[in-house]
Parts: structure tokens; C-alpha cells; sequence
């Protein structure tokens, strides 16, 4: 598994732990920061995404709100939250990783942990966010 495929799964974790615990991302990232649970500390990448979607949180989920076409954040699947947070961010703050490659990561990590029906949600909910990303800037 590539490099960046990793901090996103690592990512998308902490943002689903959080959530799952009702604890502040943030507070939690810092402590796994301080004192890794693993022999591993987080990887950079993790640290960048997580970071990045915590200081964009309200935008990203009114973009998502918005353009779900009647899927509240609520409803929608923990995991795919995360995981379309974590595009999100990708597609539109982050101009190293081309649009099309953090849709593939994004409907990737659902395929593996969410439900059938996520990959095929996520890949078009994020295909509208690239559509509208001029929008966000």
C-alpha cells in the first residue's frame, strides 16, 4: 500500500474514532501526535489531512449538505462522512494530489470499509465537488 493511501486510511480512522467517541478530532489528534498508540507515529500526510479538514469543517460539510441530493450528513454512513470530508479536502485545498486521484482513494476506502452502496455515493458526490470546487476557493 502506497505511502499516502495509508495516511488517508489512517485519517479517515482518526475522523471516524472521534466521531464514534464524541471526542473533539482535534483534542484527539494532537494526543495521538504526542503519544502515538503505535510503535508508529502518525504519518506527515495524516497529520496534513486531518488538519486541513478540521480548518475547512464548516465548509466542507455545507458543500457536502448541499450537493447530496437529499442525504443529510446525519444519514449518510460514518465512514463515508469521513471519507468524503478527507476528498473533499483533497479536491479542492490540496493542488498536489490531481481530483481524480483522491476520488479513486476516497471510493477505495469505502470499498473496503463501508457498504455496497458507498463507492458508487462517494465517487458521485465528489465527482460534483470537482465540478463546483471554483466555487469554494
Amino acid at each position: 500500500m502506497a505511502a499516502r493511501t495509508k495516511a488517508r486510511k489512517r485519517a479517515l480512522e482518526l475522523l471516524f474514532e472521534a466521531e464514534q467517541r464524541g471526542v473533539n478530532v482535534g483534542t484527539l489528534l494532537e494526543d495521538r501526535v504526542a503519544a502515538p498508540t503505535t510503535q508508529h507515529p502518525l504519518p506527515d500526510y495524516t497529520v496534513q489531512l486531518v488538519r486541513g479538514v478540521l480548518e475547512r469543517w464548516t465548509t466542507i460539510n455545507e458543500t457536502l449538505t448541499t450537493y447530496s441530493q437529499g442525504w443529510s450528513l446525519e444519514r449518510m454512513a460514518a465512514v463515508d462522512r469521513a471519507a468524503l470530508r478527507l476528498g473533499t479536502w483533497e479536491i479542492v485545498w490540496n493542488d498536489e494530489v490531481p481530483d481524480t486521484v483522491a476520488i479513486s482513494e476516497a471510493v477505495g476506502l469505502v470499498q473496503d470499509m463501508s457498504t455496497d452502496d458507498s463507492p458508487k455515493f462517494v465517487n458521485g458526490l465528489l465527482a460534483r465537488v470537482v465540478d463546483i470546487k471554483a466555487t469554494l476557493l
